[in-house]
């Protein structure tokens, strides 16, 4: 199947808005693995069953990624994409409780960002 010119033009110069969150979350992932940061990959949300009930798994607004830093602290990454991502008023709940009670909850939108953020909390 040949591309379009449109498609070969969008593969080659792709912009920052065409960038979505899973690619954001997967160079996270990795920094993590360099730095020997211990990690999970979180999943929330929620899903019909046949019979038409829904079934919630992870909290709402929990963060994409819990990491676990110097000294046992809890770390909470909420993976955005570079470009119009945007928290929602759960997220944002969920960071900010997070934050009140000793961890760290952030937001990332690049690499980046969360080292500038790990830095700041001194993690790395």
């Amino acid at each position: 199947m040949a591309y379009s010119s449109e498609k070969r033009k969008q593969k080659k110069g792709t912009s920052l808005k065409n960038v979505r969150e899973n690619p954001v979350m997967n160079v996270v992932k990795n920094f993590l693995e360099i730095h020997r940061i211990p990690y999970w990959r979180l999943n929330s949300g929620a899903y019909k069953t046949p019979k038409g009930h829904y079934v919630r798994y992870g909290a709402k607004g929990m963060s994409d990624i819990y990491a676990i830093g110097k000294d046992g602290i809890s770390i909470w990454i909420e993976c955005k994409r570079p470009v119009g991502g945007v928290l929602s008023e759960p997220q944002k709940n969920f960071l900010d409780c997070i934050n009140r009670n000793g961890g760290i909850g952030i937001v990332v939108n690049s690499v980046e960002s969360l080292e500038e953020q790990l830095r700041e909390a001194g993690i790395i």
